[in-house]
């Protein structure tokens, strides 16, 4: 059955993902009801389950503005993922997306949707802090370098030529998110990058903003982070090649392998204990290590915690003794077929890392719950 009636849908949508931000929330309401007077817009909060209260901020004002909507994700992380989430709970023709802490000036926003909305060879507007008129403001030296070197690491791996591909600040129409939405690799902190390199030719626009410092809360950015920014680089290199979180487990184990040489040779060289014994500890030592930077790392965005966490580590010793297993079997069939030495034992490793590869995302670090 048809609906018919006066054309009065949301013309845009903000999509605002959220951690810690609940001192942000109301004030940032505020000031988009300000700048985008006279726009049919409403903005959606991707809360990652905040232990601050954000969620609640955000639904105790949608009950008097209806405008405001909550999308609260349970045990999950991943500042891409949300802004994907979001965007597509939004049915608005016109798509933002920018940060809770007012680094981001939404001054812009009533610009970029007359750009898009005027322009019909337009899909993209980005807000930039690198071109004529933009500024990264009074953001710490150490955070301009290492923005700036994320950008130019960005241009010389993947090739993309706009001067802030490093911005979370930007406009899409909604026909362009639908194009690239099965391309997305949803890894990172930058879906800007990820939009741009995922095969469907873009145009775009740049527009000058000075980006402000943060008032309230903190800053998000640390060393996981950035290894996600490396994993979202490896994902549009090699994505199609190998998961780049296969990548990062064997980068881990390598680790591990390493420390499991060092203690071996601690304990049985220096330390006169028994090979066996020593043979033991070291792959005690390597599988823990292996699993701590796994949580931490490779598998951030279904990082395990308290109960979950001790058992995982024992579901991990139990998952990677059987890949050893099937290491050693594998290697010595190889060698009794007379293969080199060297090579039995690589084909054996490398048979032996997918499978705990395979198993430990199977049930050690399985998918968890969606947004509610």
């Amino acid at each position: 059955m048809a609906v018919t009636g006066e054309r009065n849908g949301v013309e845009l949508t903000v999509v605002i993902p959220a951690f810690n931000e609940r001192l942000n929330v109301e004030p940032m309401v505020q000031a988009l009801d300000t700048v985008l007077s006279g726009v049919r817009w409403e903005v959606i909060f991707v809360d990652d389950d905040s232990p601050d209260g954000t969620a609640e901020a955000v639904r105790h004002i949608a009950q008097q503005d209806s405008r405001v909507r909550c999308l609260h994700r349970i045990d999950r992380r991943g500042l891409s993922s949300a802004c994907i989430e979001g965007m597509m709970a939004s049915s608005a023709p016109c798509l933002a997306v920018m940060d809770a802490d007012f680094q981001h000036d939404e001054k812009l926003l009533p610009q970029m949707l007359q750009q898009l909305q005027q322009k019909e060879d337009l899909d993209l507007v980005i807000g930039s802090r690198y071109i004529d008129g933009g500024s990264t403001g009074a953001l710490p030296e150490s955070r301009v370098g290492i923005s700036r070197f994320a950008t130019w690491l960005a241009r010389l791996v993947l090739g993309v030529s706009i001067s802030d591909p490093m911005s979370g600040f930007f406009m899409l129409k909604r026909t362009l998110l639908m194009q690239v939405i099965g391309r997305l690799s949803q890894q990172g902190f930058k879906i800007l990058l990820d939009l741009l390199t995922s095969g469907v030719e873009v145009r775009y626009l740049e527009l000058p903003y000075v980006m402000r410092s943060r008032e309230r809360g903190e800053s998000k950015l640390d060393i996981l982070v950035s290894g996600e920014f490396l994993l979202l680089l490896l994902d549009k290199r090699l994505g199609y090649l190998l998961p780049p979180k296969f990548l990062m487990f064997v980068a881990v184990g390598l680790i591990g392998a390493s420390l499991h040489l060092l203690l071996l040779g601690l304990l049985y060289l220096h330390g006169n204990v028994a090979f066996w014994l020593a043979q033991s500890g070291a792959t005690l030592l390597a599988m823990t290590s292996n699993f701590l930077l796994n949580n931490q790392f490779t598998y951030r965005d279904r990082r395990l915690r308290g109960k979950q966490l001790l058992y995982g580590l024992l579901m991990f010793y139990l998952l990677c003794s059987l890949g050893a297993l099937i290491n050693i079997r594998i290697a010595s069939s190889l060698y009794d077929l007379a293969l080199p030495w060297w090579l039995s034992g690589l084909l054996g490793a490398g048979v032996g890392t997918v499978w705990n590869y395979a198993m430990t995302l199977t049930f050690t670090w399985r998918k968890k719950r969606l947004a509610v």
